[in-house]
């Protein structure tokens, strides 16, 4: 992530990372070009910033940063909100929490809602995911539409349909 949550792709980075071969350039951001932070407290504070200034890319990151540390209640909280402004991630996050009642109370329902709004959105493995469920539960064609949608969006790169 970007010291700015904004998502970059991979070329961009690399063009960045070039740059910053040569020994009189400081280390950049490859979005904004702002100084990369020099502490883990300046990355926790810029990470901050961007989640008071209601950003989903760093509400989402927060969050999984509090689920990793086994906060469930404030990793739910974080993805909740997230997951409102309609981040793919946050929906595809919040379906596991469901599934598992990890910080919340197991919910099925709310389980495949979460993974159904990722899905739509455009999240590869919760289109993979929603496959799986459908086929679990015996609608094979409906479950094949899934995997083919998934492998089209990414999902795995040896499945081409």
């Amino acid at each position: 992530m970007t010291c700015c949550s904004k998502v970059v792709c991979d070329g961009c980075c690399y063009v960045n990372k070039e740059r910053e071969l040569n020994p009189s350039l400081k280390r950049k951001c490859p979005f904004c070009r702002h100084p990369v932070p020099a502490t883990e407290a300046e990355v926790d504070a810029n990470i901050m910033k961007r989640v008071e200034a209601n950003d989903p890319v760093a509400t989402v990151y927060e969050g999984l940063t509090r689920y990793q540390e086994g906060d469930y209640g404030s990793a739910f909280d974080y993805l909740s909100n997230a997951a409102g402004r309609g981040d793919a991630d946050a929906h595809y996050h919040l379906s596991h929490m469901y599934k598992k009642g990890e910080g919340i109370e197991k919910d099925e329902e709310m389980a495949v809602h979460h993974l159904e709004e990722a899905a739509i959105a455009g999240h590869p493995f919760a289109r993979y995911n929603l496959g799986c469920h459908e086929w679990g539960n015996g609608k094979f064609e409906r479950a094949l539409k899934h995997f083919i949608i998934a492998a089209n969006l990414g999902a795995s790169n040896r499945w081409k349909f």
